[in-house]
């Protein structure tokens, strides 16, 4: 073979890869100045830098925001067992109950209303971390601890 036409087959194959790259390169610049003026590269990329800026400040508001919820969702209630039970032999029904309300670090109360023919009583208990500072009653600790394996 001869040299020139080897030196002719590689410059081509030089401006083909380069051609491919240039083209490669005025999609992406239209890419990047889509939807922004007319200007010099400069201005286009001063404006994509205040954007990512104004995107980092917008992400740490958004973060702060997120860290808040989540800190004030631990004392809402997430937690729930109820157990009805018949306390009196001679009252028919499970009309009365224990209702245990926990947050995420089980604390909150257990809410216990005993019902009878001629009243209905209702009594409530504190609870922090899974106890209390009163005795419960068998109903109020299945309520509890049905509460807690949520």
């Amino acid at each position: 073979m001869n040299v020139e036409l080897v030196l002719l087959i590689i410059f081509g194959i030089w401006l083909a890869a380069l051609t491919i790259f240039f083209i490669w390169l005025f999609v992406f610049f239209k890419k990047l100045t889509e939807g922004s003026e007319k200007g010099n590269l400069i201005k286009v990329l001063k404006k994509i830098l205040e954007t990512q800026n104004e995107n980092s400040l917008a992400i740490g508001v958004l973060e702060k925001e997120i860290k808040r919820i989540d800190w004030e969702g631990k004392s809402h209630v997430q937690k729930v067992g109820i157990i009805r039970f018949n306390p009196f032999k001679e009252i028919g029904g499970d009309h009365s109950f224990s209702l245990a309300l926990l947050d995420r670090e089980d604390s909150g109360v257990i809410i216990t209303c005993l019902h009878t023919r001629e009243r209905t009583r209702v009594y409530m208990k504190g609870i922090k971390k899974g106890r209390s500072e009163l005795e419960l009653s068998v109903e109020e600790k299945k309520a509890l601890e049905k509460a807690i394996k949520e």
